[in-house]
């Protein structure tokens, strides 16, 4: 191919490109749309089930039917909303079959994070700072907090892994982990008694016991698995 031809290509390639300058600021709105409603369905402010109300969005952040539609387009993709024809739009529930699959993933992730994390060279400093968050939470009775940190400090467990991608693909596990303990009853009794054998499995890995604190965490996420989907089997029965 002559230099001619080649320029002609590149300006081809130019026009086209040029021809959806106009979308760029309309998907920068929607990205961050998206982003607000996403924090606001993780921290709770919008409650699994909960119907997302179009007209309400629109005025709050003063921003167009169409962005808010795009918006939710990108929410359906993180899973964390469901369209229901003829209804709207809603907040996902996690269903039984979500929660094993989620937990398949977290436990090959995460136990490989933890059977590879080598003391010598590996930094904690991720895992502690969940640990110390979580501690601070409960001592004054923020569950939602208590909940928020647990996932702190299993995406530290994640990231022992020292992948890049296995942490972004792990985002959308991660959010829906939120979901499924936005509707979980007795945050209290449920996050409890997983917080003292979060300390356990960190106290394994700080004297480099990686065998013992895989499989503390192997059982940890069998136990937390069965008391979740126990929870769940009225709401998805």
């Amino acid at each position: 191919m002559d230099l001619t031809s080649s320029n002609a290509l590149r300006g081809d390639a130019h026009s086209r490109l040029a021809a959806h300058r106009g979308l760029l600021e309309r998907t920068s709105r929607t990205t961050r749309v998206a982003g607000i409603l996403r924090d606001a369905i993780i921290d709770g402010t919008f409650q699994p089930g909960a119907r997302l109300s179009e007209p309400d969005i629109c005025a709050a952040l003063d921003v167009s039917r169409n962005t808010v539609r795009e918006a939710f387009q990108i929410l359906i993709e993180d899973r964390l909303v469901a369209h229901e024809l003829n209804r709207g739009v809603f907040v996902r529930v996690p269903t039984a079959e979500d929660i094993t699959e989620l937990y398949i993933c977290r436990r090959v992730v995460e136990c490989a994070g933890v059977n590879g994390f080598d003391p010598e060279t590996g930094d904690l400093s991720g895992v502690a700072e969940a640990l110390n968050l979580a501690d601070e939470r409960f001592a004054v009775e923020d569950w939602t907090g208590v909940g928020t940190a647990d996932i702190y400090f299993h995406i530290a467990l994640a990231s022992l892994n020292n992948s890049n991608r296995i942490d972004e693909l792990m985002r959308s596990v991660w959010n829906e982990a939120r979901l499924v303990f936005h509707v979980m009853d007795d945050a209290h009794r449920f996050h409890g008694p997983y917080l003292t054998r979060n300390h356990e499995i960190y106290d394994a890995l700080v004297v480099g016991n990686t065998e013992a604190a895989g499989q503390l965490l192997k059982t940890y996420l069998e136990d937390a698995e069965a008391q979740i989907l126990g929870a769940y089997r009225p709401v998805s029965g």
